[in-house]
């Protein structure tokens, strides 16, 4: 996705505790984890380069509170969590940071979207868990697979679902000077093939939602 930009950039993991600390909002947590993983990051870039980092948080409200679902950690887990999301709306948060090493300048921005679950049958479950595809994603599904596709239709960023909401990225980065050089909200939507209602909207807000540290 990051690609779509046509920006130079290297990938670079980030193993972080990914723990969920007790009280901690949904998005505090995902906010919390793109920031770290951002400062984990930076100790391999070279002078000039920017850090960029997500974090993807699922997020199922519950009559008991906010329920947090991670990674399912069997195929077992995976039927339950589809199961649990079935025929419901659910939220996923993405939080996104973006820090100048340099400059130990660092902002991040949150985009949470409201995501309608399809009724999908117990088979159509199982054979996606047969897949494998659910096995590393929060909430055990991944909103682009065709074969799937667990929504019936949706009225925020497609792209944030999916991990990285562009559009977000965009406004930040450019407090950073830093610009696509291509219509990126555009080919975002080309490439995923969804007509996204809000991106104005996005792009409009020139400001980045949240400034951890700006020196």
């Amino acid at each position: 996705m990051l690609a779509l930009g046509e920006w130079e950039f290297k990938v670079y993991p980030a193993n972080v505790d990914e723990n969920h600390l007790p009280e901690e909002s949904p998005a505090h947590y995902g906010l919390r984890l793109a920031e770290t993983k951002a400062n984990t990051a930076a100790g391999q870039a070279q002078p000039g380069w920017l850090v960029v980092a997500a974090d993807t948080i699922v997020v199922d409200n519950t009559p008991s509170g906010a329920e947090i679902l991670e990674k399912p950690a069997s195929q077992a887990e995976a039927f339950h969590m589809l199961s649990q999301l079935r025929g419901r709306s659910h939220q996923v948060y993405t939080a996104l940071a973006v820090f100048d090493p340099t400059k130990e300048r660092l902002l991040t921005d949150l985009c949470v979207t409201d995501v309608p679950m399809r009724a999908y049958t117990d088979v159509e479950i199982t054979a996606y868990i047969a897949s494998r595809d659910p096995m590393d994603k929060a909430g055990a599904y991944a909103i682009q697979n065709a074969q799937f596709h667990p929504v019936d239709h949706l009225e925020g960023c497609y792209a944030s679902v999916m991990g990285l909401p562009l559009c977000h990225l965009q406004r930040t980065l450019r407090r950073f000077g830093v610009s696509p050089t291509v219509n990126l909200s555009q080919a975002c939507q080309t490439e995923i093939n969804y007509e996204c209602p809000v991106f104005e909207e996005i792009l409009e807000n020139r400001e980045s939602r949240f400034e951890s540290r700006d020196s």
